[in-house]
This record gives structure tokens, C-alpha cells and sequence, in this order.
């Protein structure tokens, strides 16, 4: 028997182990919680909830004038969890021919996947509705956003389009990818008994939308040169062919015309290289072209003088390694004379006095051998050798356009430094950036350097008009009333499999400045491998311009159409003749540089404050049919009384007007269906900013 001591001391150290043992127990119960209980709520969240990550919403593109060229619609998808889906098997039978899969692909599909995937995107609602009545646990239906090009082929190459993840590959919508595509939307989900999808909030698409990109190109008269591009390839025989109109100014791209093209829609379909716009990453041979900007540079240099004779050796000169000849034989030219029958043997010799160095020099500050700076994706450099590697026939070749690669980009960029008297300027293609809820703000380019003087810059000029004269290679350029300067240059191809130049095979170029005493555009055109006779780009290169040129006059009011044709198709839209309006002539030899490069661009409503409208006008009469004004920047009721009684006219919208087909300068017949005229309400600029 214990004694009373020994209890008292047991009963103490019972005591101590029960209440060490009570925080064990604690401690225990507490990881029972949290392993158990805590895992079966996190586990039973995970089987009913989770966060769908969605492409946001691409912001817009559009026009100078605010046409819509790409936006982004909500299109139906089907997607699939397959560790909810009872029977795969089953599901895939039900599912294969509505989605067009073949069964055992789709189940193999499914089974290869336990989280969510997609089944098929951007179906029809009708095939959307046909899955949801399956009732198939772990397959349902969302929506997200798919991109749209409206226009479809139009301004194809320029806009470019994004994949089907909502990434912008090519043309604007990879240059402007970051601004344009926004932050993904994470969507909160809950799933029901049977898998079905139930939203229960998220992020917005409108917090999460990217912005929009206004740009410098007007959908109208992108369209038309496209339509003279078409058809004169058919005609010529052509592979393909490029317009750009810039102005020399602001470095505004106007319109870039490519053929062939392509739908952006279809881009799934597409070869992707073929995708690409040749413009800014094909670099070929300029030709005679490149002979402008060599005298350009012995002029500027004093290695000539305008009066200066150089005798051309009757079409026949030897130089180290090669016998150099003319198309036709002459004998003593200046200059001026060498450009105007684009002599090879003149601008040999003319380099010659100008020396390999400074030639280089000259060469490389009017842009050549380096990217423009447009930030267009993929742009091409071009090749120009340093001119220590120049052998003496290298600098032969080069001074008439063999041996050197240019972009269509950098010669427009090149003929806009001889247009603005003797500037650099930057192209550009994006006018302006919006924010999601935001205004427009202007977007603009860097500054650019001085290539050349004033006087040498208005010399060549007046050097290219005789170009275009009835004695010049690029006569039928001509254009009714108004003054023209250009150049035309006919390169051999390149034949990479025999390494040698082709006999057969040319491209033809055309660069010109309208008006050559005001200008206003320059127009660079090449056509790929046109048919003989028609090979030249005097013969089909220059055509081709007048065409858009006559065209793209109309924005700044000047109405004209194309001197000669030679076999030309006529214009689609014909154009009023200018004796009949107020000449050009007499405007200022150079307008001063615009400070504010937006300015020039066709009123955007949104990125331009609106001007005051003139008076309004009458129509102007020719007979049967009626000479079209700009009606943009109207109100509804101005055109309503200018074309009272005269003409049909479709309005839609309200406001004052920002575009209307046909475009202005249009000779429009009175019985050929309505005028369609868009209207917007104008809404002002913000500020001063610019990014």
C-alpha cells in the first residue's frame, strides 16, 4: 500500500501528462482539418470552379476617315473538360458530326487532355446551339473574340491580320500588336452537376479591350489603286505589282496598293510568306531610277554643272570588264539630257566624275542601304555594298541601277527628299492612337535630316519634267493641265538559279512628283515581269501612275486625267478635264513644311478638328452628268441642298459627313443610282498630346 505521499505525487504527474498531451491533441485535430476537411472544400471547389483565360478584345483599325478596316466581333467556340465528360466515347460520336471531326480523332483528342481544351473556334451559332443541345456534361460553348476585316482583300498587306490567339502577325496589326491587343480576360467559372459552364463574373471586356489605330491611308482611294493595279497586270501580262502614294511632307503613307492579294479573313488558308508586304521587305534592282539621285549628288557636289556636256559615244563605251550601251544611240547631252532619255553611258560617266566615296555617301542619305524607320515589320535594308569593295564596273552598274536592291518604300522615301526641296522625312502609316474610352492623340514621326540644297533639289525637278515631255521615257505619265516630273527604269531580273541577269524578263518602274511646281505627291510604281512589248516602265509603269495620280489629285481639289493611254483601259471613274477648272500653275513654287503633319491628312472625326464648311455650292454641270464635290466635313442638310433635285443620295448617320462613294471628282451620271454619303458626329481633338 502507497502512502499518502506517493498518491499525492502520482496524482501530480497524471495531472502534468494530461495537460502536456492537450496541445498534442490540438495540434492534432488541427492537421486532421486541414488535411481533410480543408483538401475535400479545396478539392470540391476545383471540380466545380475555376478561371477561364480568354483573348481580350483587339482594339480597331481604321482609315483616315474612320472606315473600319479591322475590328473584333464575338464568335461562338466549343470546348471540352474532359475529366468531367462521362464517356468520352459517346461524346465524341454525338459531337464528331456537328463539329466535322472524324470520331476516333476526336475522342483520342479529348483523351489526351484532362483540363479544359478547345474543340473547335468560331462556329456558326446554328452549330453552337446544336452542341449545347447534346446536354453533354464537360462540353460547352463560350464566346470569344475573333478578328474581322470587313473590306476584305482591301489595303490587305498593310493591315495585315492576327492568328487565331488573337496575336497580330503581320502588316499593322504586328506593329501595333502591343497597343492593340490589350490584357488577357480571366473569367471566373462555376461548373454544375454535369459539368455545364456557369460565369460568375471576371474581368470586363472593356477594361481589358485594346486600343485603336487610326491610319494615314484613305479606304477610297486605296480602292481605286488597287483597281488600276488589277488591271494593268491583266493587261501587261504581269506577276504582280506595287503602288505607293506618300506625301513629301509629313512622310504620310496615302495608299499602298499590292497586287496579288489576299482576304485576311482566310488567313488559316494562306501560304504565310506570301502573306508579306513586298513593299517594305523586297528589295530589287531600281533601274534608270536611281540615275536621278546620282546627278542629284554630282550636282550637289560640283562634280557638274547644268550646263555641262558629256558626250555619249554614239550608244557604244568600254570600261574595265564591260561594254556599257545605250537603248539608242546618242551623242553630245547635258544633264538634263541624260535624265530625259535615261542614258546608261551619261550616268556612267557622270558617276565617275563624282567618285565611288561621295556617290556612296550621296546614296546612303537619300536612304539607301538602310531601313526607313516605319517600324513596319520585317522592313528590308536593301543592299548597297560600301563603296571600297567597288570595282570600277560595280560603280558603272550602279550608276544606272544594277548592283544596288532597293524597297519601293525607300525610293518613294528618296523621291520625297527631290519633292520637299532636299529633305529626309519618315513614312509613316499610323496617323493616330485611341485608348480604350480614350480620345485620339497624334502620332509623329521623328524629324528628318537634310540630303540635298534647295536648288539642287528644284533643279532635278525640272529635270524630271522633261521626263515626262513627249521626247522623255515616261511620257505617257503625262497628265492633263497640270505639271508632272518622274523617272522610268526598266531592270533586268535577277535569275538566281543561272546567277546572271535575264534577257527576257524586266521590272518596270515609275517614280513621279505631282504637281512638279506645287508638289503635293509622290507616287513610286512597279510592275513585275509585265509581257513585250509592254515591258518597260515607260510603257506600263507610267501609265499606271497617271491613273492614280488623277486620282489621288482629287483630295487637294485638283480634277485631271491622264494625257495618253497607249492601249490603257480607261479609268473606272472618270475624271473631270482641269481646263474647265481653276489651274494650279500659279501656285507658290514650294509651299512651306507643315508644322502640324496631321494636318494634311483627309479630316479624320475623330483625330482632325473640324473646319469651318465653305459656302454651299452648286453642282457642277457636264451634260447629262454631274461633276461630284467633297462632300465630307458637310451637314446633312448642306448636301440635302447641293443635291436638291440633281442627284440620289443615300445618308446614313448624322453629324457632318466623313465619306461617300463615289469619292469626289467623280463625272457621275444622273441616272446611276444613289450618292451613299456617312455622317458622324465630330467630336474634338484632345489637346496637344501626342505618343
Amino acid at each position: 500500500m502507497r502512502s499518502p505521499r506517493a498518491q499525492i505525487s502520482l496524482r501530480r504527474i497524471g495531472i502534468t501528462r494530461v495537460l502536456l498531451l492537450i496541445p498534442f491533441a490540438v495540434l492534432g485535430l488541427r492537421a486532421a482539418h486541414l488535411s481533410v476537411e480543408e483538401r475535400g472544400i479545396a478539392r470540391g471547389e476545383d471540380q466545380t470552379q475555376r478561371v477561364l483565360e480568354i483573348a481580350p478584345g483587339r482594339g480597331a483599325v481604321v482609315d483616315s476617315s474612320g472606315a473600319e478596316l479591322a475590328l473584333s466581333v464575338e464568335s461562338p467556340s466549343v470546348y471540352a473538360i474532359p475529366s468531367s465528360i462521362d464517356d468520352i466515347d459517346v461524346a465524341a460520336a454525338k459531337l464528331a458530326p456537328i463539329l466535322g471531326w472524324k470520331r476516333q480523332k476526336l475522342a483520342d483528342r479529348m483523351r489526351d487532355r484532362q483540363s479544359f481544351l478547345f474543340l473547335a473556334r468560331w462556329v456558326t451559332p446554328e452549330r453552337a446551339q446544336s452542341v449545347l443541345d447534346l446536354g453533354l456534361a464537360g462540353v460547352g460553348v463560350l464566346d470569344e473574340p475573333r478578328r474581322v476585316y470587313p473590306h476584305r482583300q482591301l489595303a490587305a498587306r498593310v493591315v495585315g491580320f492576327a492568328n487565331i490567339d488573337g496575336e497580330g502577325v503581320r502588316g499593322i496589326e504586328q506593329q501595333e500588336d502591343e497597343w492593340l491587343r490589350g490584357m488577357v480576360r480571366r473569367i471566373p467559372v462555376e461548373r454544375d452537376a454535369r459539368g455545364r459552364k456557369l460565369m460568375i463574373g471576371g474581368d470586363s471586356q472593356w477594361t481589358t479591350a485594346g486600343g485603336d489605330v487610326a491610319l494615314t491611308i484613305d479606304a477610297t482611294l486605296q480602292a481605286q489603286a488597287e483597281e488600276a493595279l488589277r488591271e494593268t497586270i491583266s493587261t501587261s501580262g504581269a506577276h504582280g505589282g506595287i503602288v505607293v502614294v506618300m506625301d513629301p511632307w509629313t512622310g504620310d503613307i496615302l495608299t499602298l496598293a499590292e497586287s496579288p492579294d489576299f482576304d485576311p479573313n482566310d488567313f488559316r488558308h494562306l501560304d504565310f510568306a506570301s502573306t508579306r508586304s513586298r513593299a517594305f521587305t523586297d528589295a530589287i534592282d531600281p533601274g534608270s531610277t536611281l540615275k536621278t539621285f546620282l546627278i542629284a549628288a554630282a550636282l550637289e557636289e560640283g562634280a557638274i554643272q547644268l550646263d555641262d556636256v558629256i558626250d555619249c559615244e554614239d550608244g557604244s563605251f568600254q570600261v574595265p570588264g564591260k561594254t556599257i550601251r545605250d537603248h539608242h544611240p546618242n551623242g553630245e547631252l547635258t544633264p538634263a539630257g541624260v535624265l530625259r532619255v535615261s542614258s546608261n553611258i551619261g550616268a556612267v560617266k557622270i558617276a565617275y566624275l563624282l567618285g565611288p566615296a561621295d556617290h556612296y555617301r550621296a546614296l546612303r542619305r537619300f536612304g539607301f542601304g538602310g531601313v526607313t524607320k516605319s517600324q513596319f515589320p520585317g522592313e528590308s535594308a536593301g543592299l548597297l555594298r560600301p563603296w571600297k569593295k567597288w570595282q570600277p564596273v560595280d560603280h558603272a552598274t550602279i550608276a544606272y541601277g544594277q548592283g544596288i536592291n532597293v524597297t519601293p518604300i525607300q525610293l518613294a522615301v528618296a523621291t520625297s527628299a527631290l519633292a520637299n526641296g532636299g529633305l529626309w522625312v519618315q513614312p509613316h502609316l499610323v496617323a493616330a492612337r485611341r485608348a480604350p474610352g480614350g480620345d485620339w492623340r497624334t502620332s509623329r514621326p521623328e524629324p528628318g535630316h537634310r540630303v540635298i540644297r534647295e536648288e539642287t533639289a528644284d533643279a532635278i525637278l525640272e529635270m524630271l519634267e522633261g521626263v515626262v515631255s513627249p521626247e522623255g521615257t515616261g511620257s505617257l505619265a503625262g497628265l492633263k493641265g497640270i505639271r508632272v516630273g518622274g523617272k522610268t527604269g526598266t531592270p533586268q531580273k535577277y535569275d538566281p538559279e543561272s546567277q546572271t541577269f535575264s534577257q527576257d524578263r524586266y521590272e518596270a518602274w515609275f517614280m513621279g512628283v505631282v504637281p512638279a511646281d506645287a508638289p503635293k505627291l509622290v507616287i513610286v510604281v512597279r510592275v513585275d515581269d509585265a509581257q513585250r512589248p509592254a515591258h518597260t516602265g515607260g510603257a506600263t509603269a507610267a501609265p499606271l501612275f497617271a491613273r492614280v495620280a488623277a486620282a489621288q489629285l482629287t483630295r487637294y481639289g485638283i480634277f485631271t486625267e491622264p494625257e495618253r493611254s497607249l492601249g490603257q483601259p480607261r479609268p473606272a471613274v472618270l475624271l473631270a478635264r482641269n481646263e474647265s477648272l481653276p489651274s494650279v500653275s500659279a501656285a507658290p513654287k514650294k509651299p512651306a513644311p507643315r508644322p502640324q503633319p496631321s494636318a494634311a491628312r483627309p479630316s479624320h472625326p475623330s483625330v482632325v478638328p473640324a473646319s469651318q464648311p465653305t459656302a454651299v455650292e452648286r453642282l457642277t454641270s457636264l451634260g447629262d452628268r454631274v461633276l461630284l464635290p467633297d462632300f465630307r466635313n458637310r451637314t446633312v442638310d448642306e448636301v440635302r441642298q447641293m443635291t436638291a433635285g440633281r442627284i440620289q443620295v443615300k445618308i446614313s448617320g448624322h453629324g457632318r459627313a466623313v465619306s461617300q462613294q463615289p469619292p469626289p471628282g467623280t463625272v457621275f451620271a444622273l441616272d446611276s443610282g444613289p450618292v451613299t454619303i456617312r455622317f458622324e458626329a465630330q467630336l474634338a481633338m484632345s489637346g496637344e498630346g501626342e505618343i
